[in-house]
């Protein structure tokens, strides 16, 4: 699976993965190693712990490398003016009779508290290809929703 990611979103990833590889695993073992002092291992609560924290942080940066070793840069879209990966599109929701601002970012970058959609959410998947004027329904579980692209950038 391709993860899209804007150059300071890698940049970040690549941060937090050195983190993890660097300092996470360090600590990690350092609690492995004392929970070890305390004797037998087999009624052991903090070597237990220690050791379930240690395969989080390893699952953790298994999930940065795949991702890293998976991604592509958001470049600008070549058809300005069509929505794509990257835009950041203002609507109109004819509910709720509100403009809206949303960013359309890969899975990995998108927090929808701060109007940033992943490309393979509904909403997502449904505005990508259209242009400013278009209207668009999205076929939800709660009930449809229906957006008028007002600009896109």
């Amino acid at each position: 699976m391709t993860h899209f990611l804007t150059a300071e979103g890698k940049k970040q990833l690549e941060e937090k993965l050195s983190f993890y590889k660097s300092t996470k695993r360090v600590e990690v073992s350092k609690k492995i190693a004392i929970a070890r002092e305390f004797g037998d291992l087999s009624e052991n609560a903090e070597y237990d712990a220690a050791k379930e924290e240690q395969g989080q942080i390893e699952a953790e940066i298994k999930q940065m490398e795949d991702i890293l070793l998976n991604c592509k840069i958001i470049e600008a879209t070549a058809d300005e003016g069509v929505i794509g990966i990257g835009s950041t599109i203002k609507v109109y929701d004819e509910e709720f009779d509100e403009d809206l601002t949303l960013t359309i970012l890969g899975s990995t970058e998108s927090d929808p508290t701060k109007g940033i959609i992943s490309n393979y959410s509904p909403v997502g998947t449904a505005l990508i290809g259209h242009r400013a004027g278009d209207r668009v329904t999205i076929k939800m579980e709660h009930g449809d929703i229906t957006y008028k692209i007002l600009e896109v950038k």
